[in-house]
């Protein structure tokens, strides 16, 4: 079985939301969708009213951040001992078809603890959001050095050195689309609540790394509107900053034995 979560704030209900709500239903194996609203004000669509016994909304009292919204239906899954869970942003455009294909691929493989496909852009241009942990010249050359300084390392980080034709088992794996094995999730911690957003997917997919594999795996493709809002808003450049400073306070700046390790590897 099949668990779902996606993570709103002042969503576009009638062509990003909804459309997507109507294919998930679609998915075989589906216990449940939870549509997990952080907006300050309640935003529910009333189209999204669906009385669907598979469609939860859960409108929250304070923008909680993403991972910490998500780990309310990662706990239900744990609960309910929901084999997978797929963590996913609402600018997603993917078939149901996939998502049955990918869910019985990872029951099949239990040594993978998380899966992501290959993500692209409406255009059709490749996302490189499978990467090797990154440096703290990773993250922040990127978003202040000119590009002619980080071109070669950035192209590293983002495992473009790779044949990303075929699988990579990647210690950071986007947060766009996450689909969990449910056990290994749990035994890794679930997302670290410190963080408000942007560092917990790296968080999460480095800590199940250490157990199972956390594949990049291209046989399906998923479409991804990928905003980049911290590079057009101030504010979220902020959180963006705190909190990966956060990421690197509590793995280490300089000195990190297991990105060391993951990365070489």
């Amino acid at each position: 079985m099949l668990n779902i979560s996606i993570v709103l704030y002042h969503p576009n209900w009638e062509q990003e939301v909804l459309p997507l709500v109507e294919e998930l239903l679609r998915v075989q194996n589906l216990r449940k969708i939870y549509l997990l609203d952080n907006s300050e004000d309640r935003e529910i669509h009333p189209k999204s009213e669906i009385k669907h016994p598979k469609l939860r909304y859960m409108h929250m009292p304070e923008n909680l951040g993403y991972g910490k919204a998500h780990n309310i239906a990662l706990r239900e899954s744990a609960y309910y001992k929901t084999e997978l869970h797929l963590v996913m942003n609402s600018d997603i455009v993917v078939k149901a078809e996939d998502i049955n294909a990918m869910h019985n691929w990872m029951l099949a493989n239990p040594e993978v603890g998380q899966l992501m496909p290959k993500v692209v852009h409406p255009d059709g241009k490749q996302q490189f959001l499978a990467k090797r942990l990154p440096t703290p010249l990773d993250v922040f050359g990127r978003r202040f050095l000119p590009q002619w300084m980080t071109r070669k390392r950035n192209q590293r980080y983002e495992l473009r050195d790779k044949n990303l034709e075929r699988p990579v088992n990647a210690p950071y794996l986007s947060g766009c689309f996450m689909l969990l094995r449910t056990e290994a999730a749990v035994n890794a911690g679930l997302f670290d609540e410190r963080f408000f957003m942007y560092p917990e997917d790296i968080d999460l997919t480095r800590r199940i790394h250490r157990n199972f594999l956390t594949l990049y795996y291209p046989q399906w493709t998923i479409v991804h509107a990928h905003r980049k809002a911290s590079y057009k808003n101030r504010h979220m450049l902020w959180i963006h900053i705190q909190n990966m400073c956060r990421y690197f306070n509590k793995w280490g700046w300089l000195f990190d034995k297991e990105r060391k390790l993951f990365n070489r590897l």
